[in-house]
């Protein structure tokens, strides 16, 4: 399996362009690609999307760091992202503070930052579109 490796695709449930214009502001993520589902070569099967959704994401790539992740607003409104968490690890304590307040704005704290036996500082928050974060320094 060589050449193999693994994106996040984030689906964003009608809010897409604003994850994106967040993250943007919040972690410097720069856009790579976007197309709306009106722009796409082919129409959708009947019944696929809401109505209103012709304006929305269909696909995008984005890069925070070295790291590309992929997302789109799906189909239906409303995000559902359980399971995982986003881990975004940076070099600093400075950047840590940073990342992390830009991240937990509008959003909700779970462990703050702080010295573990793992890093120098490390926090975990949940943000305003319901994605988890671990923020962490590189010990």
């Amino acid at each position: 399996m060589k050449k193999t490796f693994i994106q996040p695709y984030l689906f964003f449930g009608g809010r897409c362009q604003e994850a994106l214009e967040f993250y943007r502001t919040a972690l410097d993520a720069q856009v790579d690609m976007l197309m709306l589902h009106k722009d796409s070569p082919e129409p959708p099967p009947p019944g696929l999307l809401q109505p209103g959704f012709e304006n929305k994401v269909m696909h995008t790539t984005f890069r925070i760091g070295d790291t590309t992740l992929m997302a789109s607003d799906g189909c239906e409104e409303g995000p559902s992202f359980a399971g995982f968490s986003l881990s975004l690890s940076v070099p600093t304590q400075a950047e840590a503070d940073r990342a992390f307040a830009a991240l937990a704005n509008g959003g909700q704290v779970r462990m703050p930052l702080t010295k573990t036996f793992w890093s120098p500082c490390f926090g975990m928050l949940t943000d305003r579109f319901g994605i988890g974060w671990m923020v962490s320094v590189v010990a």
